[in-house]
């Protein structure tokens, strides 16, 4: 693993930091992590252990989208889970529980934002719904196709990114590589899961 790092730094003429492919032993790593020496040549894991991190969606980098103020990507994301009114279908569902309001979701960040979430998808399986909502407008949550999700997903990265001077450079600092998430990716996900290929669409904009 040393001999190839080694390579890889060589063949990168030291354009990059190599701390981005260090290896890692942690005897503690969860489950769904993908540590930075599983990259190929050419690749890069955006790793929450360096500030490949701050690419994530659960990373603390707040914006403003339609004058509404969220701490991360991820807060936007699990709040369009929740009801949104109290004439919502899934506010008047009085068998569910809510434990969050949609406010609070979206001023979360990281693993609070997507245990929020998990529990809105959890009770739109009990209210048999396929859609979450946007500024009172439903929209398909799981489509494989890039419609209105994809599009509100790909503005917020994109506010991200212009009011967060720090993630436009740690994003251009990655040159032509290969971006790849740091997590197992669920098979089978829609478009707007892939943030890592959202990222690198982006960059090439940039570039």
């Amino acid at each position: 693993m040393l001999l190839q790092l080694l390579l890889w730094l060589f063949a990168f003429g030291g354009q990059y930091p190599a701390h981005w492919w260090t290896p890692i032993a942690d005897p503690h790593k969860p489950d769904w992590e993908i540590l930075p020496q599983a990259a190929k040549p050419g690749q890069v894991i955006l790793s929450k252990r360096n500030e490949l991190g701050i690419l994530s969606n659960f990373a603390a980098t707040p914006f403003t989208v339609h004058d509404t103020r969220y701490a991360s990507v991820e807060g936007f994301w699990q709040m369009m889970l929740y009801p949104e009114g109290p004439n919502d279908p899934r506010a008047l569902a009085t068998f569910l529980t809510w434990p969050h309001t949609r406010a609070a979701v979206a001023q979360m960040t990281a693993f609070e934002a997507k245990a929020a979430g998990d529990i809105g998808e959890e009770n739109m399986g009990k209210l048999g719904i396929d859609w979450v909502t946007f500024e009172g407008r439903r929209m398909p949550y799981r489509s494989m196709t890039k419609g209105e999700h994809y599009r509100l997903i790909v503005e917020a990265m994109r506010a991200k990114l212009a009011q967060n001077p720090k993630v436009r450079e740690v994003l251009l600092s990655t040159g032509n590589l290969t971006l790849l998430p740091d997590h197992i990716q669920e098979t089978g996900a829609p478009p707007e899961w892939a943030y890592f290929t959202i990222w690198m669409q982006i960059r090439t904009e940039l570039q």
